[in-house]
Order: C-alpha cells, then structure tokens, then sequence
C-alpha cells in the first residue's frame, strides 16, 4: 500500500463511557472502513488506559447537528416558553416533596 488511504474510508463518531461516568460523551473522530475497524480502532485509541466500559461508533454522515453560527436563531423559541422553566410555577403551601 502506498500513500495514505485513510481519507477514502468513511469518518466516524467516537463516544466512549467511562467507568465512573453515567453516559458516553464524545471521545473524537477516526476513519475506518467499517463499523467493527472503527470499534476496534477506537478502543485502541480512546482507551488506552482502560478507562472505558462502553464505546459507540457512529458514521459521521449520520449525525445531524445544528450551526453553532445559527445559535441565536435555533435556541431563540425556548426563551419564549417561560412555562418551561421551573420559576414558573409557585409551589403551594404545605408542598413538602414536588
């Protein structure tokens, strides 16, 4: 094989659990040409040290994400909706577990 031929296989979306963590949370990206490569790949890079109890693998064509240059506009009609927000209710007298 010559030259680089990495930049052909498909990028993939690394998200690892650790073991005192709850969720799996975004470790970086790597190309492989298959799911179990990029498993595999990523186990050895990730986690080195044994830090890890889960890994997801996820073709980066399948993430869907929102602009950070469109962060105003996308997260501006939450602000709309005070009722989703917990000061906007009053707790009643007498209430002691909500």
């Amino acid at each position: 094989m010559s030259g680089d031929r990495s930049g052909a296989w498909p990028l993939w979306e690394v998200f690892v659990r650790s073991r005192r963590g709850l969720s799996h949370t975004h470790a970086g990206s790597l190309h492989a040409p298959d799911a179990e490569m990029a498993l595999r790949n990523a186990r050895d890079l990730y986690t080195r040290r044994s830090e890890g109890v889960s890994i997801w693998v996820v073709p980066s064509t399948a993430v869907t994400a929102s602009s950070p240059d469109e962060k105003d506009p996308f997260f501006e009609p939450s602000a709309d909706k005070p009722y989703r927000h917990p000061t906007f209710y009053e707790i009643p007298e007498g209430v002691q577990h909500l």
